[in-house]
């Protein structure tokens, strides 16, 4: 880890940190986390940055079980199965933390690109792609009049409808890293897609992510198609 990657994961603690810090007193925080509530406070108001073991541990431990616990209370889930996380879309502060969380946790591979499906994935990657200094891309359904070239990606639904998605062939080279993230992986329909338009450009996956899996189903059929980190930060029964 150089200077700089290790002020960042110093930082992205201490904001973890105050966002908890917001509905606890420090004894409480100390009692969660396990350290000092003296160390804590300096921490919180800015006095002192923990060591990067501590962030480290503070964002990829304490960190994963709160933003669980807060996708928990902002997602709704009605009657049919139709989730509402918009909530968590909509909030950037929200998931520029996440940012960090993820990639802790799940150990990915730095990308030159994080790649999403429009439009509710967009937030996430934009969070994910600031967070590792990469690209964000992102495939659409239709095409942009003024691009020339692009990769796509086609594919029959369960329900027979015929999905296709298209992203500008500039947007991923061949050879570089891409991490492909959405908001809410189901059925794993989409991530193949944009999986396939990874592998259309010749470029390596470095993980797949989602902020919440309903079910297992997706998670399970993306791990089919990479050996790379694959998973979702919560997940719905």
């Amino acid at each position: 880890m150089n200077r700089a990657e290790k002020a960042a994961l110093q930082l992205q603690a201490v904001s973890v940190l105050r966002t908890l810090k917001e509905t606890r007193t420090y004894d409480e925080l100390a009692a969660e986390t396990g350290l000092p509530a003296g160390d804590l406070n300096r921490y919180v108001n800015g006095h002192v940055l923990p060591s990067a073991d501590r962030a480290r541990a503070v964002v990829s431990e304490v960190g994963e079980r709160v933003l669980r616990d807060e996708l928990a209370e902002r997602v709704r889930l009605d009657d049919e199965g139709y989730v509402d996380n918009s909530d968590v879309v909509f909030d950037q502060a929200f998931l520029d933390l996440v940012a960090p969380v993820a990639a802790e946790s799940f150990d990915f591979e730095r990308p030159d690109v994080v790649l999403t499906a429009a439009t509710d994935g967009i937030t996430l990657a934009a969070a994910l792609a600031s967070y590792y200094d990469a690209r964000c891309a992102y495939a659409k359904k239709s095409k942009e009049t003024a691009v020339d070239e692009f990769i796509e990606a086609r594919q029959r639904l369960q329900s027979g409808i015929e999905l296709t998605y298209y992203l500008p062939a500039s947007a991923v080279d061949a050879g570089e890293s891409v991490l492909v993230v959405d908001d809410l992986i189901r059925s794993g329909e989409t991530q193949e897609l944009l999986l396939d338009i990874v592998a259309a450009a010749e470029a390596d996956v470095a993980g797949v992510f989602a902020l919440i899996a309903a079910g297992d189903e997706g998670i399970e059929r993306a791990r089919t198609r990479t050996d790379a980190p694959t998973g979702a930060l919560a997940e719905l029964d």
